[in-house]
């Protein structure tokens, strides 16, 4: 009867885990970060490698965060790896800001006519600033 439960609850978690990815990368596609980026970088014809590439990675972290495969980078490696998760999730934030319209909406409301690029920085390293003290300092 055990192994009725074990399955059932794996199952269950496959379920909801695939469900959670699934919402993730469609959130991910409908903001457009994967053709606005690759548009950016002169790499347009290439938006569907780099779609490919970026699910890859997903599942591959999926992976190793599950089944607690030990991955020996170094110290190289994990800032390597810190930069571009950072990176990430900065274009993630920033093309939800812009899709919600936040910031044309704060210049408009604050009569805001200068100084906007400032702004924008202000909160990338904020954000950056943030999440390093959370790392560095927080349990």
């Amino acid at each position: 009867m055990e192994w009725l439960q074990n399955i059932v609850l794996a199952v269950i978690g496959f379920s909801g885990g695939f469900s959670v990815a699934a919402g993730v990368f469609a959130f991910i596609s409908i903001l457009g970060i994967i053709p606005r980026m690759a548009d950016r970088l002169g790499l347009a014809s290439h938006v569907y490698q780099i779609e490919t590439v970026v699910a890859i990675g997903g599942i591959a972290g999926c992976v190793v965060s599950v089944f607690n495969i030990p991955i020996r980078i170094g110290t190289f490696g994990m800032a390597l790896l810190g930069l571009f998760s950072g990176a990430f999730i900065g274009a993630l934030a920033m093309a939800l800001a812009e899709t919600l319209k936040v910031i044309p909406v704060l210049c408009q409301r604050t009569n805001l006519r200068i100084g906007v690029p400032v702004i924008i920085t202000a909160l990338a390293v904020g954000k950056a600033l943030g999440s390093l003290y959370q790392l560095c300092f927080c349990p």
